[in-house]
């Protein structure tokens, strides 16, 4: 049986994946590259003045935030937290503006954010574990509210 035209994926579709993938990735990379040395990660955020509590609770953020936007499952969810997350991480660690290095970081974190934010009103697209789900029959009208 064959795909209508309109049952098929986009330009538009197949360019907020790879936007998805591109978001994704620095949180992805940057999530396993603490795992990888908890140990030394640990030490460096009790230096920062936050607690390994913190340390992991990062970790899982930029773990699985950052698979939520790559598949786009709860996507929405874990844009607007990675949202959040670099806003905070913008004005919390990268406000000495005085020098360059950390202005362009600040810089970085809130566009990042600014495009966590439009995916999050956006959404996943049609290629998405989302959009999968929200053709599941039976579905809690909440959780295919949550997938929208």
């Amino acid at each position: 049986m064959m795909e209508s035209a309109s049952s098929r994926p986009g330009l538009a579709d197949l360019i907020l994946f790879l936007g998805r993938l591109l978001l994704s990735l620095i949180f992805l990379h940057e999530g396993w590259s603490l795992a990888a040395d908890i140990t030394a990660t640990i030490d460096i955020f009790v230096k920062l003045g936050l607690s390994a509590p913190v340390a992991l609770a990062t970790i899982a953020l930029q773990i699985g935030a950052g698979l939520s936007v790559a598949t786009g499952f709860l996507s929405r969810l874990g844009a607007l937290a990675l949202a959040l997350f670099c806003l905070a991480t913008a004005l919390l660690f990268h406000t000495n503006f005085a020098s360059q290095n950390e202005l362009l970081h600040f810089e970085k974190d809130l566009a990042i954010a600014g495009g966590m934010f439009v995916l999050a009103a956006s959404g996943a697209g049609a290629i998405s574990i989302d959009r999968l789900l929200r053709k599941a029959a039976g579905m809690h009208p909440w959780l295919r509210a949550a997938l929208s």
